[in-house]
């Protein structure tokens, strides 16, 4: 491949830069061809924790371990040539102490390539992020609904909708851009906490559930292409995959039972 045809992957410069220009498009992905497929439309590939919920059936993010993020950070990085790839930390590596998040942060960058992580962020946090970012880790946060936190909640519900949740999100955001995070992701808040995150910070905010207001937007793309039931009132469906693959594996086995297939067409015979 020469110089002039060579795919320049996006880097953390391409994302900061994107601070109030035209807003990021960020989905998930899991496996490589998953990531394949989405690399060339999107800027950012999240290999979230949510993998646990989406491909392993758990109730929750939090049973995701470290050696399934690296895993499925691995296979995402096989498949995209382009994107800003960014792994999440699971639940446990990161709030012991600085220095267990660097040693399990830099774990996920070396074993998988990756550009960035990215962790859950309290107040507490901050000073989690400052310790990785000057080491070479750059970090994505996360403020707002945040789903590893889920036993506290008791469920996932939005935040900001009191003055106390409001200021404490801000406390949340305001502290990770101080530690040197080089965006945010805010999920679950209202759209006038979202706005005034955007104006007020200097780093984008890439929005789950926090309107068209934000620096970027970011969906679980299982969610956004129908794959399930239900789907969160914050996505939008722009797709039908889960009564596609119904139909197909409905006409496959028809056609099994029939013995339609395989049929002249997919068999193998004898060389004349």
């Amino acid at each position: 491949m020469s110089a002039q045809t060579q795919i320049r992957r996006k880097t953390v410069r391409d994302i900061a830069k994107a601070k109030g220009g035209t807003p990021l498009v960020c989905l998930t992905a899991y496996d490589a061809p998953r990531a394949a497929l989405i690399d060339e439309h999107v800027d950012v590939i999240l290999v979230g924790d949510s993998v646990g919920m989406v491909v392993h059936g758990l109730d929750s993010t939090v049973g995701v371990t470290m050696d399934m993020m690296v895993l499925h950070g691995q296979a995402v990085m096989r498949g995209a040539k382009q994107a800003f790839v960014v792994v999440d930390m699971p639940f446990g590596s990161y709030e012991g102490s600085p220095v267990q998040a660097f040693e399990n942060a830099s774990r996920i960058m070396m074993e998988t390539r990756c550009q960035a992580v990215k962790l859950e962020s309290g107040v507490y946090a901050g000073e989690t992020v400052r310790y990785l970012v000057e080491r070479g880790v750059p970090v994505m946060a996360h403020v707002g609904l945040r789903p590893q936190a889920i036993n506290v909640d008791g469920g996932f519900k939005a935040k900001g909708r009191t003055d106390t949740e409001r200021e404490r999100v801000i406390k949340e955001a305001r502290a990770a851009e101080d530690a040197g995070a080089f965006a945010v992701v805010v999920e679950g808040v209202a759209e006038d906490l979202a706005a005034e995150l955007t104006q007020e910070l200097s780093i984008p905010t890439i929005g789950i559930g926090a309107s068209a207001k934000c620096d970027g937007q970011i969906l679980v793309t299982e969610d956004m292409l129908g794959l399930f039931e239900w789907t969160p009132k914050f996505v939008r469906r722009y797709g039908n995959v889960k009564g596609e693959i119904s139909s197909s594996v409905e006409k496959y086995a028809e056609e099994v039972r029939s013995r339609a297939f395989p049929g002249e067409a997919e068999t193998y015979s004898l060389k004349s």
